[in-house]
């Protein structure tokens, strides 16, 4: 098989292209077919990414094919608005489904026909145990579970009670269609689970053509092996259920049915990985939506700013295995600043104005003060800047009584303005509360740089903004989400929300996770200021602010009001671990 992927990090070891490898050597397969198979619940996050990254560089690796399939069973949580979300995150990852779009919806039929099979072979009865009951009969972890009165139930009786449960004669809850496997297995998944509930909810897909539906982990295989996916990769949480997948694709008679793979999921400090954690956060009002810059969605991450270019080779860098493991945040972070650094044009922006007067500059003066936009690529031009009498300085920039190293600004202090003049503070003026409000300072006329004034040295250099042409911004500044430093793991909607079940992890970490949201995870600012040419930008459009970080224009900027997201610091936590 001929290997059509670009080489990447993750090309230096993978234990699923090793499993992949030993299939076709075999002959076991004779291509290579994955798909992607989100549920229309909620927006993707960055732990998807990785899931999507391995099922579509697989199929690129081989030259196969990768679907996208809505596993859409449940009506009650599941809306087109993100199913087209959720395709355009991918889209905007640089996927694509050239194997083609298909909905688990599309296979209703034909789910419902071989369950009808599965009852004739006497692998399926219905049960009319509540859910309290099937719980109680399940068993635990160390206990077998007990037969359901109802196990034995005929075949034909079980067969006519399914159709009348299509039909609508029966309310919610008071029927559903189980798997006969084995209620002592060790595997509590392979205790009789069921495939079909009695559910009176419209879908979003096929309106109100069913009032039955299918459990996850009864479609998902059928889907799988109806659309001749050869390897089912999914991550960790699936393992346990892989008994029950290879049973499904069995019993329902699929000839070389998939393979199951699992690997480890992406967890991040301080990062949430739980839709149904995200969807509460949404529902709630703590975050503005699931694009919110401060979410871990991939949407969220674009309005931040996050090129798509870091976030897969942050998935590269985290790696593949079969052992769950926590990436720090600061890697994520890296990645990003890595890409922008490069290019990201420079600008100036004040986040808290000071202002300054130069007392022994003209007032009618303007300089026009030419920057590069970036100092490692001068094909990217020059950009104008005015210079006048007044300017903005950042307040933290000055100290009246300053410690020793402080090289910025105080009374008798000299500093450097970029690209322009060295100017000195000679007096301070306050307000009524006794707090700095503008400061009187004077320039060295011979100063400017790029002349030979500009041999003088002093020790600190300021961006600035002239008053001349500033451009009002607004700045939101982000913390991140959870106060400490773990991660809130993903629930079992990573498997599948209707999947039956539900991790001990997303039990304990539900009551919780309310007093672990960090209120101070966004701070905005108004009354920004920046240069000129900040005025004229775009959604989208990317930035390096001087000694401030990395910002990106947000889409709910107006004509003459700007809105910044500080997309990332300057300041590089990882590259300090790793040197």
């Amino acid at each position: 098989m001929e290997n059509h992927a670009t080489q990447t990090r993750a090309d230096r070891g993978s234990f699923i292209w090793d499993f992949i490898d030993e299939d076709l050597a075999s002959g076991r397969y004779d291509r290579v077919h994955t798909r992607y198979p989100p549920e229309p619940n909620g927006r993707l996050h960055i732990g998807h990414c990785k899931a999507i990254y391995i099922d579509a560089m697989t199929a690129r690796r081989y030259g196969g094919k990768f679907n996208l399939r809505f596993d859409d069973t449940n009506p009650a949580k599941e809306e087109q608005e993100y199913v087209d979300g959720i395709m355009d995150d991918i889209h905007w990852l640089g996927f694509d489904w050239d194997g083609g779009l298909f909905f688990a919806s599309d296979y209703y039929g034909k789910c419902y026909d071989l369950a009808e099979k599965l009852i004739l072979q006497g692998d399926a009865y219905v049960d009319e145990l509540t859910q309290d009951q099937m719980r109680e009969y399940r068993g635990t972890l160390t206990q077998p579970g007990t037969d359901s009165p109802y196990r034995s139930r005929p075949a034909r009786e079980s067969l006519a009670l399914f159709r009348r449960m299509r039909a609508g004669e029966f309310p919610e809850g008071s029927y559903t269609l189980r798997a006969r496997i084995d209620m002592s297995s060790p595997n509590i998944n392979l205790r009789d689970p069921v495939l079909y509930r009695i559910l009176y909810k419209e879908h979003h897909r096929t309106g109100k053509a069913w009032c039955v539906y299918p459990m996850y982990d009864y479609a998902h295989p059928i889907g799988d092996a109806l659309e001749g996916v050869t390897h089912s990769l999914c991550s960790m949480e699936y393992e346990i259920h892989r008994p029950l997948y290879d049973w499904v694709v069995r019993k329902c008679g699929f000839e070389n049915p998939p393979r199951q793979i699992e690997f480890a999921r992406l967890n991040i400090t301080r990062t949430v990985m739980s839709k149904r954690f995200l969807r509460g956060l949404v529902e709630s009002g703590r975050v503005r939506g699931w694009d919110d810059p401060r979410m871990p969605t991939i949407s969220g991450m674009r309005r931040r700013g996050y090129p798509q270019s870091a976030l897969i080779d942050f998935v590269e860098r985290a790696g593949f295995s079969k052992v769950d493991s926590t990436v720090d945040a600061s890697l994520l972070e890296h990645c990003v600043r890595e890409a922008l650094e490069e290019t990201a044009p420079r600008a100036m922006a004040v986040l808290r104005p000071l202002k300054v007067i130069l007392t022994n500059w003209p007032e009618d003066r303007i300089d026009s003060i030419a920057l590069e936009n970036h100092p490692n690529h001068p094909e990217m031009g020059e950009r104008v800047v005015p210079f006048g009498r007044t300017l903005y300085v950042e307040r933290d920039d000055f100290m009246e009584n300053p410690p020793k190293k402080f090289f910025r600004l105080y009374p008798g202090g000299e500093v450097r303005l970029k690209g322009a003049y060295i100017i000195k503070c000679e007096r301070v003026i306050k307000d009524e509360s006794g707090e700095a409000a503008a400061l009187e300072c004077t320039v060295d006329m011979e100063s400017r740089s790029g002349t030979p004034g500009s041999a003088r040295k002093v020790k600190g250099t300021l961006h600035w903004v002239g008053e001349s042409g500033a451009a009002p911004l607004t700045v939101r500044l982000y913390e991140p989400l959870l106060k400490d430093e773990s991660a809130v793991e993903p629930d079992i909607e990573a498997v599948g929300e209707d999947s039956g079940a539900e991790s001990a992890s997303a039990k304990h970490a539900k009551p919780d996770i309310e007093s672990r949201v960090n209120p101070d995870s966004l701070t905005e600012l108004a009354g920004c200021l920046g240069e000129p040419i900040l005025a004229q930008a775009q959604a989208g459009d990317r930035f390096q602010f001087m000694r401030q970080g990395y910002f990106t224009v947000d889409p709910d900027t107006r004509p003459g009001q700007i809105v910044f997201n500080r997309t990332v610091g300057l300041k590089d936590s990882w590259a300090k671990q790793v040197k």
